[in-house]
This record gives structure tokens, sequence and C-alpha cells, in this order.
């Protein structure tokens, strides 16, 4: 059984910067995803990324902000997107 993808989508902002989400509910938890879940959620300005979250294979959940990359305790896909969120906002508000 392959992983189901629950959601991806791409939004141009209103400073004509990248949201884009890319979600997958996996067959079964592992290991290394005791979740369940894989997923990139990526914030591009001037196609450079400057803050994204992912589990890619072998690192585990992880944030990137500004080139930094930093542990993220994953707990809920609503609070993954919530502080993706809050961090885009931090960004443009110049706090990141």
């Amino acid at each position: 059984m392959k992983a189901e993808r629950i959601e991806h989508s791409r939004v141009i902002d209103e400073s004509g910067n990248i949201i884009e989400i890319k979600l997958w509910k996996l067959p079964e938890a592992t290991e290394k995803r005791p979740h369940g879940y894989k997923y990139s959620l990526v914030y591009l300005v001037d196609d450079k990324r400057i803050i994204g979250y992912d589990n890619a294979e072998g690192k585990g959940d992880h944030r990137h902000i500004r080139g930094n990359e930093q542990l993220y305790k994953f707990t809920t896909v609503r609070r993954l997107i919530h502080d993706f969120y809050r961090d885009i906002e931090r960004f443009k508000g110049g706090e990141l």
C-alpha cells in the first residue's frame, strides 16, 4: 500500500512569494516517522527557501529557517501547519 496524498497546494502570497504544502499519510507508522506522516512545507522568496518544514529520509522532523536547520517536534498536522504559517508571519514582520 502506498502513501495517501492528503494535500498538495501551491499558492502565491500578496508579496509574490510561494507557499507550498505537500502532506502524505503513510500506510503505517515507522521508527523514523512514528506519527505516520511524510511532509514538506516550504516558503520561497525569490525562488530561495526561507522557511521549510520536512521529515526527509534519514533526518527526521526538522525545519529550516533562513538556511539554519533545527529539530522540530511534530505533534499533529494541525500544529505543523500552524507553526509553518506562524513562522511565515514572523518573517514578514521582520522577526526572523
